[in-house]
């Protein structure tokens, strides 16, 4: 079956509307403070959105592997990295074409309003698909957002639970840390909690 939200113009038209309200202008500041608490290694950002997370974890010494669908998401990235002179891999396609090439290839993974992009059917094969891309013990970093919402009222961005998180990071996952974020942005407080899921696998 096939879902509008997982067409690759329909995300460009967002970005070109600049209708999506996701983008907070920088680095999301959490993930400021995790990428000093980690060890630099290969990093995916999935659903990077215009690129601010990339090119901070790029700065730390990351090698950072940017995925959108948006044309005109993957081009941001890109000119962000020309202007803050770091590399970063960009990669214009559907999250759930990663597999297989790049099956066991990241120490981490950094969720943020991508899980909330795909409608509730898919969220399994996105499941399988982070933890495919993961190297055994790696870790999927994830403020999941947005806590607040209801099914009913439709998306994106769509509701998300945290019984519904810990269900699909359940087998073959623990959760090595979980908390509500101190450092959530004002419109964000307390609709997203952090949890950091190890691969076990």
């Amino acid at each position: 079956m096939s879902y509008k939200e997982d067409q690759a113009q329909i995300w460009e038209a967002k970005y070109l509307e600049d209708s999506l309200g996701w983008d907070l202008g920088g680095p999301t500041p959490i993930f400021c403070q995790i990428s000093e608490e980690i060890s630099p290694g290969e990093i995916c950002i999935v659903g990077c959105g215009l690129g601010h997370d990339a090119i901070m974890f790029a700065k730390k010494g990351f090698h950072v592997t940017a995925v959108d669908f948006a044309p005109s998401a993957i081009k941001a990235v890109n000119e962000l990295a020309t202007k803050a002179n770091v590399k970063i891999d960009t990669i214009q396609i559907d999250l759930f074409s990663m597999l297989p090439e790049y099956n066991n290839t990241f120490d981490y993974v950094i969720e943020q309003t991508c899980f909330c992009a795909i409608p509730l059917i898919q969220r399994e094969d996105y499941a399988h698909v982070v933890q495919s891309i993961l190297k055994p013990g790696g870790q999927l970093i994830g403020l999941w957002f947005p806590l607040d919402k209801t099914i009913e009222e439709g998306g994106p961005p769509w509701a998300t639970s945290l019984e519904e998180v810990k269900s699909l990071f359940n087998s073959g996952w623990e959760i090595e840390k979980e908390e509500w974020p101190t450092l959530s942005i004002s419109p964000r407080k307390d609709r997203e909690k952090l949890i950091i899921f190890k691969n076990l696998n």
